[in-house]
């Protein structure tokens, strides 16, 4: 495959790259302009420095030192990071200065595990003649640049200093981000921090770089030199980078995070007795952060005819009704999940217990706000019309599918797609084998299964499984937690190579102190 590059005609003939606007989601209107899209030796450029900046980050105490550094930056520039990313983003101060903390959070944890060293998952077999076997060590090694796709609804914890390109900087992998459009003067803030944190750690700024546009995104994905990818965003999006990624003469690697109905289940017992909590628990669940979280609960089944049933319903309508009205994070997907809305709305039988709707304020005239669809759930347990109420719908809005049996309710679940989470509201003596059945069931459908809360908010630990089976991601890669580093690493083993040319990892007296497995045996690592 070759490089794709800039025409070699003059400027008379080469059209003018197009400007990069910041714009405020709560008028629609442009505030500055901030870069210009990049062209295919802009691409090429960013990518052929961040491969040359890699052996560089070969160092593991100057990697970590990076991880630290950028989160100091990060940190005092915290005032200024927040009113950018408020300014195109409308998720508010608090909001995004919890945000931040995530941010500084998780590039800290990431250099205590390049710290530690586990993450290498260095194994020692050594020679043993009676079995035929030679000297075999094996330790992983970093991918190579990883192209990363910033996120619309995390400008800075999915985005440019977010965790795939902490993971990824963790492991070893020079990163180059694709801005989004919505939020473009935060990402070259940013990205301008992780570029003076670098060099302040004697690093070459180049491990973390930039580029603004569309048609950008496409060719970092073909680049020869991009070895993965990371993305965070639509179905449509996601699986045409995916696509392309896999169709290069060399493949390689997408982790991608598409689309996610994250569906709940309220089970009799539940309703009967926690309607009320349930319902605005619920309401407090879809509508934070206006509905713009990809573990968003999209469709919960309820019991049709429990005691409670109806007051659940009641408590949610109530307690999203109060819900301020907010703009979404651009004009595009307003206008997506009101026609959305709308047309799930006008299927036959399905009824709007709170109508979601423009709803203009003083200082927000995009402002928009929350709904409450309710359908029977026969209608979607076949084919027809509305399986696209089986369909993620962005934004404050979530269906109420009645079910009326077991039967009915497993007929819904057997129609689903992979998700990020799936949830079960249960009653406090619901702890036998239907519970634990109904969770089995739900196991398929699902990376992370939670009981009596509710998915939106994703905890930053090593236990966490932010992914899903398809479409929800396609890899079965974490995307938050300790192990999202894996996704930039490939095992390497040696055989029979004398000690001096081994990495050092890999020394029989284990200079570094990293955790290891020698000969069956598991070795702890030094303390740190």
């Amino acid at each position: 495959m070759t490089t794709e590059t800039a025409p070699a005609a003059g400027p008379a003939t080469t059209a003018p790259a197009a400007p990069v606007w910041s714009t405020d989601p709560r008028t629609g209107d442009h505030r500055a302009q901030v870069a210009v899209e990049a062209g295919p030796s802009d691409v090429d450029r960013a990518v052929r420095a961040a491969a040359g900046a890699a052996h560089a980050l070969a160092d593991r105490p100057r990697r970590a030192a990076l991880l630290r550094t950028a989160a100091e930056h990060l940190e005092r520039a915290a005032d200024e990071v927040i009113a950018v990313a408020d300014a195109e983003s409308a998720l508010g101060a608090p909001r995004l200065a919890g945000e931040l903390a995530r941010t500084t959070y998780q590039l800290r944890q990431f250099a205590g595990i390049v710290e530690e060293g586990a993450y290498l998952d260095v194994v020692i077999d050594h020679a043993d003649p009676a079995l035929g076997r030679p000297d075999l060590r094996r330790i992983r090694t970093a991918l190579g640049v990883v192209a990363v796709f910033a996120a619309s609804n995390f400008p800075l914890a999915f985005s440019v200093p977010g965790g795939d390109t902490a993971s990824a900087l963790a492991a070893g992998c020079p990163v180059v981000v694709k801005a989004h459009p919505d939020h473009p003067a935060t990402a070259e803030l940013c990205t301008r921090l992780l570029r003076d944190a670098a060099t302040a750690v004697g690093l070459p700024e180049d491990v973390v770089s930039l580029v603004h546009g569309f048609e950008a995104g496409l060719a970092l994905v073909r680049h020869p030199l991009t070895a993965a990818v990371g993305f965070t965003g639509s179905v449509r999006g996601g699986r045409a980078l995916h696509d392309i990624a896999a169709a290069r003469p060399r493949p390689i690697p997408f982790h991608g995070e598409l689309g996610s109905l994250n569906p709940v289940v309220v089970t009799p017992a539940a309703a009967a007795g926690r309607a009320a909590e349930i319902g605005a628990g619920l309401a407090a669940s879809f509508t934070l952060g206006n509905g713009q979280f990809c573990v968003k609960p999209g469709l919960v089944l309820t019991p049709a005819a429990a005691s409670g049933a109806g007051e659940l319903e009641k408590a949610v309508v109530e307690a999203a009704g109060r819900a301020p009205a907010a703009p979404l994070l651009d004009s595009r997907m307003r206008a997506a999940f009101l026609s959305g809305v709308r047309e799930r709305a006008a299927l036959a039988e399905v009824e709007e217990l709170l109508a979601a709707a423009e709803e203009p304020t003083a200082t927000a005239p995009l402002a928009v706000r929350p709904g409450v669809l309710a359908v029977p759930a026969a209608l979607l347990a076949a084919d027809g019309p509305h399986a696209l109420l089986l369909e993620e719908c962005f934004g404050p809005v979530t269906v109420l599918a009645r079910y009326r049996d077991q039967a009915e309710l497993a007929a819904v679940l057997a129609r689903l797609d992979g998700n990020l989470t799936a949830t079960v509201q249960l009653a406090a003596d619901e702890r036998g084998e239907d519970a634990a059945a109904l969770l089995r069931g739900l196991v398929p459908l699902a990376g992370r299964i939670v009981v009596d809360g509710w998915p939106t908010g994703v905890a930053v630990a090593p236990a966490m499984h932010h992914g899903g089976p398809y479409p929800a991601s396609t890899s079965t890669a974490t995307s938050v937690g300790a192990g999202a580093i894996a996704r930039w690493l490939r095992p390497v083993s040696y055989q029979a190579v004398p000690q001096e040319l081994l990495p050092a990892e890999l020394h029989d007296d284990n200079p570094l102190g990293v955790p290891r497995r020698v000969d069956g045996h598991p070795q702890p690592g030094r303390s740190r």
